[in-house]
């Protein structure tokens, strides 16, 4: 998935030594950033005090610009010859590189910019999902019964059992598969209710001062929203804590029109809402369907004997299972 991120992003196809050195970097900028959130307060004070984290996080970035750089000034090359418009092919940097900033006189993004808002299309579409995907499966092996029942809706919508056809081709359950599993999509809404991968959004701040609930909140002050207490608030979810699928679900098993964006009401916010909600939402949703779909229907999963499930959490750039998932698995059928 990594792999093709990268040729969103940069709309070339790299050679895979290429991409894990582009995954090494973001990688190593992920797993330090809560060493570095000191930083951000009394910013000033902070490179002072903490001259050697300061030092560390410089570095890790210079080594991002080292990477990423000769791949956008590559893509910019390419865009000037014309290529764009006889491949008919755009990447998200070739966005970037036309982009104008009319509040700053037109003027264009740096390559360090660029540089900052690819990292944050790499990460926020792989770390997320992948946490998001880990927390699914931990609750299917905790609760064999909810396995045992989206598998009964996979063979339902596919008539026939996981295996290969003609000429060795894997069947795999396909997109407009997905459209008829209900259960399935309530697992994924239920998981995200429970175990968001990001506990925060991004912090914003207000224009002028206004009072809400009885708070006056000032001018340009710095406002977050607590995500995984909205998802477990139990003044809004009957037995918050307990995972429970058909919460989504009508009495027909139908999925109940369920609104994920905010639009009409509030009660979770896993990809944030209004004008600044999470643009790969659907993506997404998308993909954590079809891999959760995909991998029951070919595979059993199992908790090995003596290894409980440990629904812990652990804070890194997103809030991931304390002890990783350990499963057995088992294919359904011979393949």
């Amino acid at each position: 998935m990594f792999g093709l991120l990268v040729l969103m992003c940069f709309g070339d196809k790299l050679e895979e030594k290429e991409i894990k050195e582009i995954q090494r970097v973001e990688r190593g900028l992920l797993l330090s950033l809560r060493r570095f959130s000191v930083l951000d307060f009394w910013p000033k004070l902070g490179k002072v005090l903490f001259y050697r984290r300061w030092s560390e996080l410089k570095e890790l970035r210079r080594n991002q610009e080292n990477v990423l750089i000769p791949l956008i000034k590559s893509r910019l090359e390419k865009l000037q010859s014309g290529f764009d418009q006889e491949e008919g092919v755009t990447a998200y940097v070739d966005t970037l590189l036309k982009l104008k900033l009319p509040e700053e006189g037109d003027r264009k993004l740096s390559f360090n910019e660029i540089v900052a808002l690819c990292s944050e299309f790499l990460n926020a579409g792989t770390d997320t999902t992948t946490t998001a995907l880990q927390w699914i499966m931990a609750n299917l092996v905790k609760y064999p019964e909810i396995q045992r029942k989206v598998y009964d809706e996979i063979v339902r919508v596919k008539g026939k059992c996981p295996g290969l056809v003609g000429n060795g081709k894997m069947v795999v359950v396909e997109e407009e598969d997905l459209q008829q599993m209900p259960y399935l999509k309530s697992i994924v809404l239920e998981t995200l209710r429970v175990h968001p991968p990001g506990h925060f959004v991004f912090a914003h701040s207000v224009t002028e001062e206004v009072e809400f609930d009885g708070y006056v909140i000032p001018k340009d002050a710095r406002i977050n929203f607590m995500v995984a207490e909205m998802g477990r608030d139990q003044k809004v979810w009957d037995d918050p804590m307990e995972f429970k699928p058909e919460r989504f679900l009508t009495k027909n098993g139908d999925l109940d029109a369920f609104d994920i964006t905010g639009s009409r009401g509030i009660k979770m916010m896993p990809f944030g809402v209004g004008r600044r909600i999470c643009p790969g939402l659907n993506l997404a949703l998308l993909h954590l369907e079809y891999f959760v779909a995909n991998l029951v229907w070919y595979f059993e999963w199992k908790a090995p004997d003596g290894v409980p499930v440990d629904l812990s959490e652990k804070p890194e750039f997103t809030v991931v299972m304390k002890y990783p998932l350990l499963a057995h698995i088992s294919p359904r059928a011979e393949m």
